[in-house]
Parts: structure tokens; C-alpha cells; sequence
């Protein structure tokens, strides 16, 4: 087992860390950026290094730096947390030859996995379903209306090195197309770098279902069911939950196949997401795996009671798993707390937190990295806390919600409780009636 680990990440994911290993009885590195200084991960964490300015590229992006703070600490392995470089192939290698055990994939799986085309081409090695589309990149405009044309409007051209809906473009007919397929490769070429497109069947009345899954050194893979993360605004997850109110045990089991067949296609190690889309028919497709812990693991951990971070470090440590799958025996909800303003657009807050009080009481679980007189930098994502709750049904979780966020004061500056509160009260997300597009008419 490692004797120090180095977290290359800030935040609440960065103190969730700290906590699983101070657990296993593991010392713990903080990095942090100037900005950060005064942040709870640096405070609890046995030993903290500053890494850089508040800019992401000189400091959490920022690889010479990070392995710097992990040598002059003496760190034998490194977890990147999500986003920053938790998915980043140079990074795992750079790990890899410095001696570093980066808790997370290894290069060869992030770059099979990362490029959307290639991970598509494995999957249907694999036999997992995946949503009819073009083979590989197309290679121009008169291509994209032949592969158009073959498997029928509507059809969206994505960017294979995409994110966040970027290098996405819907297209429901044929002369719409040229206007598409220039944009899309000119968003793509700007955020991205590559200009790459491919193109897929527009699935209509689309659940975002995916299925969380380990995998480890030794060819042995398991899932953990499901989480919905439908409840989205511009492609980003609001609120998640599990089970999904859509799952019937049949699915369940398909699914959960699915993904296990899609881990062991890859040699996956470590524990990840198989991400998929699901029809109005039930129908399911693979979208794309994160290679990684996701923000929402921790509904998850609350239904199955398996603490998915120390999975990660037992597996990096080469410690097999079980091999046994797992499934929901409660309901949880998590609602990701952003430091935005709901009735302005979801426009960022940052600023001083004045007065905090977290809500409390059975099957309520907060994680997160802030505290009254806390200041918000304007740099970084605008997510600040994480609710959770677990109850025996969805009905009970739904109410239990309500109350916690009812009791969670957060002020001197705007957040996303109320949007939260106002959904726990719409009739739809109630009764389960929800796809992708449920953001579209919610109103706010």
C-alpha cells in the first residue's frame, strides 16, 4: 500500500481524498494555486505545496509542477481527482516514468477511451450497442451527407476530441447540413485544437444513464448499477440520482452486462463510468467512459455502501477485486450546489460566503470545501458543495431533499439552492417524467 499520496486536484474532490486516506492510514499532499491558500484541503492535508498562480495552466494543469511538489515530498503515487488531468494520457505517462503511481487509467487506456471515435470502433469490437453513426472521422461534408442519408435525419455531428457540447451540431435535414458541418469543425478546431467530426444517430427523448464500474490489474471486472444524470443544463449535470425512476430490472441487467463487457474490452483498471444513452423504447446505446472518479460517485457509495475512492487506491496498489456486481438497496439524490445565480441565467457568483449552516440528520451527507468567511475565486469551476441524501424510496429521498435543502444557508453570494428546491417540487421530476431535454421548458 502507498505510504503518501499527492492529490493534483482542490476543492471538495480534494478533501474527499484527504479523508479516505487518512481512513487507510495513508499521508496526504495538498497542492494548491495562491488563490486557494486558504482552502480546507490545504488545512487538513499533512503536508501542502504551492504549485502556482490562481491560473489553471500555471498550476492544476500545470504537469512539471505537480511532479515537482510529489518528488520534493517523497509521494509514491498521485490521484488527479476528476477534471484538470484526470483524464489526461500525457500526465499518467509523465507518472508512469517518474516512478509515480498515478491512481487512475493507464495512458494507453485514456488515449483508447479519450479519442470518442476510437472508443466507439472498441466498443462495437466489444459487442456493446452502440447509436448507429459513421465509421470513424468523416472525411468531408459530401461524406457526412452519404452517412446522413444512410442512417436517417435526425443525425448530430459531434468533434472527436469534444466536451461540454462543444463541436455539436444537430442536423434534421439535408440542407442544413454544409452550415453544420462548418461550424461544428470550427468550434472543435477552437476549444479543442482538432477539428476532427464523426456523426451519430440523434437519439429522441434521450435518458443519460450511465453504469459505474472497476476493473483491475487482473482482468477482473464488476459494475455498481446505475445513476441518471438527465436532470442536465448545456450539457452539465445538475442533479443525479440512483436507481434511475426509468430502470426496470431487465435493463438493469443488460446494462450492467454492457458495461462490464466494455471494462474488460479495454483492460480497465481502476473504477470508471460507461456512459450511455437510452431511448423512449429502453433502447440503450454507449456514449463515451470517463476514465476517472465522477463528481456524482457518491450516490453510489450511499446505496451500495462502498467507499468508491479507497476501491480506487486498493486497485492502484494492485489489490484485486471481488469481481461481484452490486445494486441499489436505497435511493439517493444528489444535488451539486454551484455558486450561480439561478434567476440570472445561471450567471457564476463567486465572492465571500458570509453565513453557512449545512443541513443535518439521518441520510444526509454534504460534501464539500467551504465555510463562513470563505472567499470564492473566479477562477474555477463554480460547484461548491454537493447534498446528498439516501431514504428508502424515491418518495422519501425526493421529501428528505426538500427539507435539507430548506435547512442549507448559504450567503454573500448567489447559489443554485432555490432552482434545487423549486425542482423538488415540479410534478414531472416527481412522477419520474424527465429526459435531457427537461431544461429546456423548465421554468425558473
Amino acid at each position: 500500500m502507498f505510504k503518501k499520496i499527492l492529490i493534483a486536484n482542490r476543492g471538495e474532490i480534494a478533501l474527499r481524498v484527504i479523508r479516505t486516506c487518512k481512513e487507510m492510514g495513508i499521508k496526504t499532499v495538498a497542492v494548491y494555486s495562491t488563490a486557494d491558500k486558504d482552502s480546507l484541503p490545504v488545512r487538513f492535508a499533512d503536508e501542502a505545496v504551492c504549485i502556482g498562480p490562481a491560473l489553471s495552466s500555471k498550476s492544476y494543469l500545470s504537469i512539471p509542477n505537480i511532479i515537482a511538489a510529489a518528488e520534493i515530498t517523497n509521494a509514491d503515487a498521485i490521484h488527479p481527482g476528476y477534471g484538470f488531468l484526470s483524464e489526461n494520457e500525457k500526465f499518467s505517462k509523465v507518472c508512469q516514468e517518474s516512478g509515480i503511481k498515478f491512481i487512475g487509467a493507464t495512458p494507453e487506456q485514456i488515449a483508447s477511451m479519450g479519442d470518442k471515435a476510437s472508443a466507439k470502433a472498441t466498443m462495437i469490437a466489444a459487442g456493446v450497442p452502440c447509436i448507429p453513426g459513421s465509421e470513424g472521422l468523416l472525411k468531408d461534408v459530401e461524406d457526412a451527407k452519404k452517412t446522413a442519408k444512410k442512417i436517417k435525419y435526425p443525425v448530430i455531428l459531434k468533434a472527436t476530441a469534444g466536451g461540454g457540447g462543444k463541436g455539436m451540431r444537430i442536423v434534421w435535414k439535408e440542407e442544413d447540413i454544409q452550415a453544420a458541418w462548418d461550424s461544428a469543425r470550427q468550434e472543435a478546431a477552437a476549444a479543442f485544437g482538432n477539428d476532427g467530426i464523426y456523426m451519430e444517430k440523434f437519439i429522441e427523448e434521450p435518458r443519460h444513464i450511465e453504469i459505474q464500474i472497476a476493473g483491475d490489474q487482473y482482468g477482473n471486472a464488476c459494475h455498481l448499477s446505475e445513476r441518471d444524470c438527465s436532470i442536465q443544463r448545456r450539457h452539465q449535470k445538475l442533479v443525479e440520482e440512483t436507481p434511475s425512476p426509468f430502470m426496470t430490472e431487465e435493463l438493469r441487467t443488460r446494462m450492467g452486462e454492457a458495461a462490464v463487457k466494455a471494462t474488460k474490452a479495454v483492460n480497465y483498471e481502476g473504477v470508471g463510468t460507461i456512459e450511455f444513452l437510452v431511448d423512449k423504447n429502453r433502447d440503450f446505446y454507449f456514449m463515451e467512459m470517463n476514465t476517472r472518479i465522477q463528481v456524482e460517485h457518491t450516490i453510489t457509495e450511499e446505496v451500495v455502501n462502498y467507499d468508491l475512492i479507497k476501491e480506487q487506491i486498493k486497485i492502484a496498489a494492485g489489490e484485486k477485486i471481488s469481481g461481484n456486481n452490486y445494486y441499489p438497496q436505497m435511493h439517493a439524490i444528489q444535488c451539486r450546489i454551484n455558486a450561480e445565480d439561478p434567476y440570472a441565467d445561471f450567471r457564476p457568483s463567486p465572492g465571500k460566503i458570509t453565513t453557512y449552516h449545512a443541513p443535518g440528520g439521518h441520510g444526509v451527507r454534504i460534501d464539500t470545501h467551504v465555510y463562513s468567511g470563505y472567499v470564492i475565486p473566479p477562477n474555477y469551476d463554480s460547484m461548491i458543495s454537493k447534498l446528498i441524501v439516501v431514504a428508502q424510496t424515491r418518495e422519501e429521498a425526493i421529501l428528505k431533499m426538500k427539507r435539507a435543502l430548506d435547512e442549507y444557508i448559504i450567503e454573500g453570494i448567489k447559489t443554485t439552492i432555490p432552482f434545487h428546491q423549486k425542482l423538488m417540487d415540479n410534478e414531472d421530476f416527481r412522477k419520474g417524467n424527465f429526459t435531457t431535454k427537461f431544461m429546456e421548458t423548465f421554468e425558473f
